[in-house]
């Protein structure tokens, strides 16, 4: 049996099953931003990664690819049904995300969650090395640190937390709050994105579990009386910002930049790209901007709207619905407002390749990321990173992760419409020289914190416990 001294647990394998030129299907990688992030990561070990393959009831043996140790765990129709869609995105979703749309608390869902994070545990404990590393990441598998603490007490055991961790008042009406949180304490690192998050986090260990908590720490009380020390504190993710930088500068993708500004024609453009969720705020970015252009604040022709929407969970009711309530707003406001010459908002409900994005992120004047609630959020990270010349605006959220680093931004509460659509406007007509200020200040930030640096500080942390272990 393969093992290795690294292996990731994440909902997803870093690659997609996809049909090649002679038919037969092949592996190819993936592009999203949490492949990214853990590959840096990876390359100093020897590394596996246990994950879904990304269609149901597939059974694929463990592979090798790009010198990383696939492990493919199979979900049924109904695992996804119960476990990904029900637990993990009609439960444990919109209640970490402040309660924006209603959970619900089957007691089915909860069921097929402890089953499919037992399946993922068992995987990670058969092909980790003898004292090892396993390093899971985000909700969908909150239980399988404790799972593979039972299972391999030897080895040193990191959790990252992607996604907010909420308020005690909001967990405390998670029916099964104590295995969360005991499954979560299976840990010997649990990361977050912000310091609130981990605050939160250990506000309901002290509330329900009466563990008691100092600094960045946890003490985990044992059978044998020896107490664990967890260490629970915020590591915030970021990009491979350099990787941004070195495309932006590619002739193909600045001419490409170009063609989209002359195509679409307007004095300014403002960009949103998001998955198509109602945590993202798209409804009160279109509502703020229809109402500047009902206003005559500006036009269509003097500000466009390039909103990007990539498709998300559309097996779940609340998204069908949230991505018919957008179309039909981008379509009231383009017919009020657009005219033969200009379209006032382009609308784009389709994921699109790296590169292309990186052209939109060099074209837009201003980058609109008005989450109602993120862990993060990369693509304000993105976008600062490709702006070479110091010039552009980030419009950001107060409640995105990306505020505690880049508070040079515009910060903006998108529940204050009348306060959005001001600071839309001092976006479209803010001097060239207060560009520069801010966003020499946010670039500074985004190169000195990449991906790279926030995946050695976990780890970093991760050596250091596995070391004072052996050595008592």
């Amino acid at each position: 049996m393969p093992r290795a001294d690294l292996v990731v647990v994440a909902n997803r394998l870093p690659v997609d099953r996809v049909e090649g030129p002679d038919g037969e299907p092949i592996w190819r990688r993936s592009p999203g931003g949490l492949v990214t992030a853990l590959e840096q990561a990876m390359h100093s070990l020897d590394g596996a990664w246990v994950g879904w393959g990304g269609k149901p009831d597939l059974e694929v043996e463990p592979f090798e690819l790009d010198d990383t140790l696939l492990v493919p765990v199979s979900l049924s129709r109904e695992d996804l049904r119960d476990y990904y869609e029900g637990f993990s995105n009609g439960t444990i979703w919109p209640l970490y995300h402040d309660v924006i749309a209603a959970p619900e608390f089957k007691r089915s869902w909860w069921d097929a969650y402890v089953r499919v994070n037992r399946r993922f545990a068992e995987a990670a404990a058969e092909h980790v090395e003898d004292g090892g590393f396993v390093w899971v990441q985000d909700y969908q598998l909150q239980l399988v640190p404790q799972m593979v603490r039972e299972l391999r007490p030897d080895v040193t055991i990191g959790y990252f937390h992607h996604i907010p961790f909420p308020a005690y008042a909001l967990f405390a009406q998670l029916p099964w709050r104590r295995q969360v949180l005991e499954g979560l304490l299976g840990a010997d690192v649990v990361g977050f994105q912000r310091l609130a998050d981990a605050g939160n986090f250990q506000r309901s260990i002290r509330r329900l579990l009466n563990y008691p908590t100092k600094g960045d720490t946890v003490t985990v009380p044992t059978i044998d009386d020896d107490p664990r020390v967890v260490i629970s504190k915020a590591y915030p993710i970021s990009i491979d910002a350099n990787h941004f930088l070195e495309l932006a500068k590619r002739p193909d993708v600045i001419a490409r930049a170009q063609q989209l500004r002359e195509e679409i024609g307007s004095e300014k453009l403002m960009l949103g790209v998001d998955r198509l969720d109602y945590t993202k705020g798209i409804r009160h970015r279109l509502k703020a901007y229809g109402e500047l252009l009902a206003d005559g604040r500006i036009s269509g022709h003097e500000a466009t709207l390039v909103q990007i929407a990539s498709p998300s969970r559309p097996g779940v009711e609340a998204y069908q619905e949230l991505r018919d309530e957008i179309e039909m707003t981008v379509a009231r406001i383009n017919g009020d407002y657009s005219t033969v010459e200009n379209t006032a908002i382009r609308y784009l409900h389709q994921g699109y390749p790296r590169e292309e994005m990186v052209a939109l992120y060099l074209a837009a004047d201003v980058m609109l990321v008005t989450a109602l609630r993120d862990g993060m959020n990369l693509v304000a990270k993105e976008y600062v990173a490709v702006r070479g010349d110091n010039t552009g605006v980030l419009v950001l959220s107060e409640f995105a992760g990306a505020a505690d680093e880049l508070g040079s931004a515009l910060l903006v509460n998108p529940h204050d419409i009348e306060g959005m659509k001001d600071i839309m406007m001092r976006a479209l007509t803010m001097p060239p020289a207060e560009q520069a200020r801010r966003m020499k200040t946010m670039r500074r930030k985004v190169f000195d914190n990449d991906v790279e640096k926030w995946g050695q500080s976990v780890l970093s942390d991760l050596r250091e416990i596995r070391a004072r272990r052996r050595s008592q």
